[in-house]
């Protein structure tokens, strides 16, 4: 076992490191790791569903799709992840194989913790960890988080779509109550307090484990990758298909949107609504269709027409508003 040191709190950076281990390497490998002010959706959830995008957009909360399935869930320097990446599939779905070396740790810290149904950690009864896994051949990907001290008054609402503009198909994140295992202490525990006793378990159940950092060329490589995980193809344009609305009364008239998207690009466009115009809103319609559904592509789109001719005493900016995700 090579226990990786990731230093890094870009969530971006730490999604390539995981993929980077278990497609470029052979071996098995242990890390322990933070995001700093990140949601991190699943593989097949459509990520406007799962999110208050305004809100994520005012925090400054990066957002990034995983390898593996599951839930979204918010992170920040209050959340612990680990991941085990091995060679040996036949551990897929045995989640307590991979979850016994974080359950002892906390227990070396007087904190009981249990699995739960397939994949969640408990605290009595209130979750504190949730895990999911993907493979690649005969490679598996294994990882959870540990709540230790999060903001969960982020997390709520950073995870609180608004489900009257959005509906979509696609797997939807299983509400849960959620704990801090600091919450139920009288002495708190910090991070680093967890990080080591996690490594000593590891050490302890796999006990020819070797510490070491990530190299520069391994560096290089990852940050290369990282990329991918940035872009909006990745995180938006991989959603599965779904509906937008949006209305909203203006002083000269009230509209609303309708689209559909698919696979993050609008397909259909439809405004109604009961204000005025001397051109025909099917030019707007038109024009954002094949648009990718994101605020700065369907500006673009737009940035040549008149809104006043089309939404008498309405502004492009407040069009905008409703369109965008």
């Amino acid at each position: 076992m090579v226990f990786l040191v990731n230093k890094s709190l870009d969530a971006y950076y730490n999604m390539a490191v995981e993929e980077y281990f278990l497609d470029r390497h052979n071996g098995n490998f242990f890390i322990l790791w933070q995001n700093k002010n990140a949601i991190v959706v699943g593989k097949n959830q459509n990520t406007l569903a799962e999110i208050d995008s305004d809100f994520v957009k005012e925090k400054g909360i990066d957002l990034v799709r995983r390898l593996s399935g599951g839930g979204a869930m918010y992170q920040d320097l209050g959340n612990l992840n680990f991941t085990f990446i091995c060679d040996e599939k036949k551990w897929f779905s045995d989640y307590s194989y991979f979850t016994t070396p974080v359950i002892e740790a906390m227990k070396s810290l007087g904190v009981t913790l249990t699995l739960s149904g397939r994949n969640d950690i408990m605290l009595g009864d209130f979750k504190v960890s949730g895990n999911a896994q993907a493979v690649r051949g005969e490679r598996i990907l294994h990882h959870g988080t540990l709540l230790i001290d999060c903001d969960l008054s982020v997390l709520g609402q950073a995870l609180t779509p608004d489900k009257e503009k959005i509906a979509a198909k696609g797997i939807k994140s299983v509400s849960s109550r959620v704990i801090n295992i600091n919450d139920t202490l009288c002495e708190k525990l910090t991070v680093s307090q967890v990080v080591s006793a996690i490594k000593d378990a590891v050490v302890s159940l796999f006990p020819d484990t070797v510490v070491r950092d990530i190299s520069e060329d391994e560096d290089a490589e990852i940050k290369a990758l990282a990329e991918k995980y940035r872009s909006w193809d990745w995180n938006f344009g991989s959603s599965p298909k779904y509906t937008f609305h949006n209305k909203k009364r203006f002083a000269s008239g009230i509209v609303e949107v309708k689209l559909d998207v698919l696979r993050g690009v609008i397909q259909s466009a439809k405004f109604e609504g009961d204000f005025f115009g001397v051109s025909d809103v099917l030019d707007i319609e038109k024009a954002i269709c094949g648009v990718n559904h994101n605020e700065d592509d369907i500006f673009s789109a737009l940035c040549d027409f008149n809104f006043e001719n089309y939404f008498m005493g309405i502004g492009r900016d407040e069009i905008l508003s409703l369109i965008k995700p």
